[in-house]
């Protein structure tokens, strides 16, 4: 089949490496310039490391492996070290690993077969299923028709707009906002890979450090804000805003870093909800589909898993595509329910709401570290 994919995230070319490997000629357009490769590490997580191995680029994965000689701690205004995260809340298991966002994107690129054609700067403008196939018009004004269309553009999806309706319509605010900036000037050589967080009442500002690199993190509670997401303006004026009067630590600094940051990541957290994930011959993978937010900590391990569901259920399934899309979801929906489920504890342990709050979730890590 010919495969439109929308989006160069994680999803979207794991699903071209997936989908063109099976026979299909793909083409995978992305709105930006390039791929995504700011924000935080990421992890593969339990059965994501299955199909990582077979798609082959496990071996790559582990190369890249982040080091984890030391792991997070929360400091207070001072910056002593106040309470230190339990792994096992956090980890499924001690297979899991994590890799730095950039080195995962460039073993993606480098697997995706040539029926794969990557596409910058472009983005679907209008599609029309017209019953045997889907005709799309691009932003640039070219128009094709595809045998499938794949949304595995995040969850703010153009496909998931322009086919099933307002994002409003499938959003579950879980009320926290999350800014992620590089802060060259906190990194430390060495291969130590540390996490300081400071949480204040609603908020918090930390340094993740790995390899030779730093990252300003930041996260507050919100009520629901309406901005633009393609304003990167708007977004350093939101998070200004929000810490404020905030002179404790490296808060200052790391504001700054953040101000300067041209590729600052910031999103208000939402989960995704829909009932279903697919119509007619278009299909969502990843956060379009099932959003879990980073506070779950397991989005490109559902990536993998629903890119590699979707080509194994296709050639499965052979003409009958709404046989496949139905199996995709069957075997996706548990994974993408947990996922979202471990995420709505997460502003409790991340971001605490109240002194009370801080006070009581440091108390309960220290008295859970081993003797």
């Amino acid at each position: 089949m010919k495969i439109l994919v929308s989006g160069a995230g994680t999803a979207g070319l794991c699903a071209g490496i997936d989908l063109a490997r099976a026979g299909h000629t793909v083409e995978i357009v992305e709105r930006a310039n390039h791929l995504r490769v700011n924000g935080s590490p990421i992890d593969v997580r339990g059965d994501a490391l299955e199909t990582a191995e077979q798609m082959g680029i496990l071996d790559a994965v582990h190369e890249h492996r982040i080091t984890m000689t030391e792991q997070a701690k929360f400091v207070d205004r001072s910056g002593a070290v106040a309470a230190s995260p339990v792994m096992p809340e956090i980890n499924e298991s001690s297979d899991d690993i994590e890799l730095p966002r950039e080195d995962l994107m460039t073993i993606l690129r480098q697997a995706l077969p040539e029926q794969a054609d990557l596409r910058f700067e472009e983005s679907i403008a209008t599609l029309v299923d017209e019953g045997d196939r889907v005709a799309v018009t691009f932003a640039s004004g070219r128009e094709a028709a595809y045998d499938i269309v794949v949304g595995a553009d995040g969850a703010h999806s153009a496909v998931r707009r322009l086919v099933f309706g307002p994002e409003k319509e499938f959003t579950e605010p879980l009320g926290v906002c999350v800014a992620i900036a590089d802060a060259p000037g906190q990194a430390t050589p060495g291969d130590a890979r540390v996490t300081e967080i400071l949480n204040l009442p609603g908020r918090m500002a930390g340094v993740a450090r790995y390899r030779d690199k730093a990252l300003a993190v930041f996260e507050f509670r919100s009520e629901p804000i309406d901005y633009d997401y393609h304003d990167p303006a708007s977004q350093k004026r939101i998070l200004a805003e929000a810490f404020a009067g905030v002179e404790d630590w490296k808060v200052p600094e790391l504001l700054e870093t953040a101000q300067r940051d041209p590729e600052l990541y910031f999103d208000a957290i939402s989960l995704i909800h829909m009932p279903s994930w697919h119509r007619g011959r278009v299909v969502l993978i990843g956060d379009a589909a099932h959003c879990a937010t980073p506070m779950a900590g397991r989005g490109t391990s559902l990536a993998l898993l629903g890119a590699w569901a979707l080509a194994e259920e296709l050639g499965r399934h052979g003409d009958d595509i709404e046989a496949a899309f139905n199996a995709y979801e069957q075997r996706l929906r548990p994974h993408a329910a947990a996922a979202q489920e471990f995420a709505r504890g997460g502003a409790d342990l991340m971001v605490p709401a109240t002194w009370e709050a801080i006070e009581a979730r440091n108390a309960r890590l220290s008295a859970a570290q081993p003797l």
